[in-house]
Parts: C-alpha cells; structure tokens; sequence
C-alpha cells in the first residue's frame, strides 16, 4: 500500500516535472524576444486583429509568425526585411511597412509639403506592375505628360518588378532641381523614357473659377486634386465665394484625384447633401458602419461630376455617394475602382504600419472594389494638357455644361 501510495506520488511529481518543463519552453522564448523580433510581434498583432480577409489570404497567420521569427535578425533591418516578407504573403500591395521615413513622408502627403514628382502610384493587384493612378495637379510629373495607368517600368535605370510601393516613392523622391529618369509604359504606345525635374509639390487641393456658359448660365467650377486635411475646409471656402457671386450650377471635377483621408471624403460629401447615408463600412466580422450627412448643404443648385480613370478610393467614397443620393449626375469614364480602406499605426521605433481593415459600400451597397463607377454620361475623353481642362477641348466639360444648363433651365434658376 505505501509502495503504491510512493509510486503515485511518483508518478504525479514527474508529470508535474514534465509539464513545467513544457511550460517553460512555451514561455521562455516570448521572455527573452530581441527588440527586433518584438517589432516582427508588434505587426503580426497588429495585422492578426485588425486586417479584413479572416483567412489572411488563405494562410496560417500564426504560421506565418513562425517563419519570420526562425532566424535571428541582427538589427532593425534585418527585421524590417522579415516584416516586410511577412506582409507580403497576404498578396495586398496595401498593406504594407513603412520605415520611419517612409512614414513621416506619408504623413507630410497628406497634410503638408513633400519634395518630388508628384505621383500618386499604385502595385495592380492583377498584373503587380507600378502603375500612376493619377500625377498631383501642376506637379512636375503633369507637367511632363504622365498620365493615369501608365506603367512605371523602371526608376533611374532600375526595374521597379520586384520594390514595394515605398520603395518606388523614395526612389523618386530627391532635393529641389535634381532629376530622375522614369521609363514608362503606355498602352498603345508602348514604352518611352521621361526626365522629371524634382520640386516641391503644393498640397493646395482646390482650384475655383465662375464661368459662364454659351446660353449665360453662371456656372462654379471647382476642381479637387486630392483628399487632404485641408480639403474640405477649401472647398467650402470656394463655394461660399462662388455662391456670392451668383453661381446657379457647378461642376465639380474629379479626375485624377487619386483620393486621400477617408475623414476628408466624408466631410466633403456632407458639403453637398441635405441628408442621407455617405458609405459604409464593413471589416471582416461583417459588421458595418455608416457615415451620414446631417444638412444643411452650403448650396442646392445643380451639380455634375466629372470622373474618369484617375478618379480613386476617397474620389469614389464622393462620387458614389452624390450619385446614389440623386446629388449629382457623373461625366466621363468608369472610375479607378479602389474601394478598401488603410489605417495608419505607429510602431515602437517609429515605424509604420499601413493595413487594409475594411471595405466599403456605397450608399445603395454597391460594392466598387476592382469595379469602379460607372458615370450616369459615358464621355470618353484623350488626354488633355493642363492648359485645355475646361475648353472646348475639353468634351466631358462641354458635356457637364450642357446638363446643367438644361437642369438651370428646368428648375428656374435663369
């Protein structure tokens, strides 16, 4: 009997041995975790409760921790390269690293000054090739032709097939007056070699102007380059003046506007409508949110949007909203179609991560990811200098004029 009662005592001491040693491997890694393999944590934390696919494009998550922590890395480098792989097997150009350079110049894009050529860029998530969603108005890359879709094949001599889109971004980023060489590649056209002069890009994102149609009808024309911190407080500077002045319709044009703050796009819709719903969003858990206008707007008169190729995310959160509250009818070409929405995080060093949490709908739940709008008037349009925007030259202005006439006409304004 004391011969068992010692056995057991045995028994369960060897366990509870057994155990603690276990234990003690599951807990002595996360312990003694170097600064660098702590940042590789930070960002698989991060992205493991915020990011919008649940199956982490059909991967393991923790799986794919494992792998970046396998290998020691030396300095933050060498973490940032393990990071920077780790992201990469979600297979979304959107989600990505951004050493503390790289993140203090994105927060510069949308709320300051940068030095450049003043291209908002893109990784197709079809063909992974770089590609312009649109240049920034007056920037030294408008002022050389560059244009929406192109393909930028090559930065100074080197391929751009295997840099992410930060790394593209740094390459063309330099001190005023220097020069880069950008091998682009244009459908039809094939490929040609462009020299861009770096300056600095103003962020000022509205441009307004009273014109007066053929048949006398005072109408705002307002154009939006991009969605800033600034963008709706300008905006609604410019309305306020043209309203002043008599304007009876506008034109609000947003082609090339490659988007910007999500915040930005929703206060400039509630510029425009009385009440209604702005976008929703939806994460993974399905759960969705919703922004509405809450009235009154600064103006009622008719309203025409132009769009087309250029015309993204923040640009579509507007334009979708306009259109499927009966705002505003839309001119020109389908739109972008980037309907996902970034969040910003600071990391521990000072580093930053960009990870895709949502998507969002439109008013009437239309989903424009990959898709686009499509405009109410197709018009398609050939490139135009600067110098031609709002001409007759310009076909999908003259086309947005004709309809706001014809709506002036109807409702009383002339």
């Amino acid at each position: 009997m004391g011969f068992m009662h010692t056995k057991v005592f045995r028994l369960g001491f060897s366990l509870l041995v057994v155990v603690w040693l276990v234990l003690g491997a599951l807990i002595q890694p996360a312990a003694a975790l170097t600064g660098e393999q702590k940042l590789v944590s930070e960002v698989w934390r991060i992205v493991n409760r915020t990011y919008l696919d649940e199956t982490f494009n059909h991967q393991n998550w923790a799986t794919a921790r494992q792998k970046a922590l396998e290998r020691p890395l030396q300095d933050n480098q060498a973490a940032y390269g393990a990071i920077q792989k780790m992201l990469k097997s979600l297979n979304d150009p959107f989600t990505r690293f951004l050493d503390p350079e790289q993140y203090r110049s994105l927060q510069v894009n949308t709320s300051g000054e940068l030095t450049g050529v003043g291209l908002q860029i893109a990784l197709n998530p079809e063909t992974g090739k770089l590609e312009v969603v649109a240049p920034i108005e007056g920037s030294p890359a408008d002022k050389a032709g560059i244009r929406p879709r192109d393909r930028i094949i090559k930065i100074e001599g080197i391929s751009t097939e295997n840099l992410t889109l930060d790394e593209a971004a740094t390459r063309m980023r330099g001190p005023i007056g220097s020069f880069v060489t950008l091998l682009i590649e244009r459908d039809q056209e094939g490929e040609t070699e462009i020299r861009v002069t770096r300056d600095r890009i103003a962020l000022n994102p509205v441009v307004s102007e009273l014109r007066v149609s053929p048949e006398g009808t005072p109408i705002g024309y307002l154009r939006l380059t991009q969605f800033n911190a600034n963008a709706s407080m300008e905006l609604a500077h410019a309305i306020s003046s043209l309203e002043k002045k008599g304007a009876a319709a506008y034109v609000l044009d947003l082609r090339n506007n490659p988007g910007g703050l999500l915040q930005s796009g929703i206060e400039v819709a509630r510029l425009w409508l009385d009440s209604g719903p702005i976008v929703y969003t939806v994460n993974r858990q399905g759960i969705q949110g919703s922004f509405e206008a809450f009235g009154p707007p600064l103006t009622e008169d008719p309203l025409v949007l132009l769009v087309n190729q250029g015309t993204a995310s923040a640009s579509e959160i507007l334009a979708g909203a306009l259109q499927d509250n009966g705002r505003a009818q839309l001119v020109g070409e389908t739109t972008f179609g980037k309907g996902l929405i970034q969040s910003l995080f600071e990391l521990s060093d000072g580093s930053g991560l960009a990870v895709t949490i949502a998507k969002y709908e439109t008013p009437k739940h239309r989903d424009i990811n990959k898709l686009g709008i499509k405009p109410d008037k197709v018009i398609p349009q050939a490139a135009l200098n600067r110098e031609n925007i709002g001409t007759e030259a310009d076909l999908q202005y003259q086309a947005a004029v004709e309809l706001l006439v014809k709506d002036s006409v109807v409702a009383g304004k002339v």
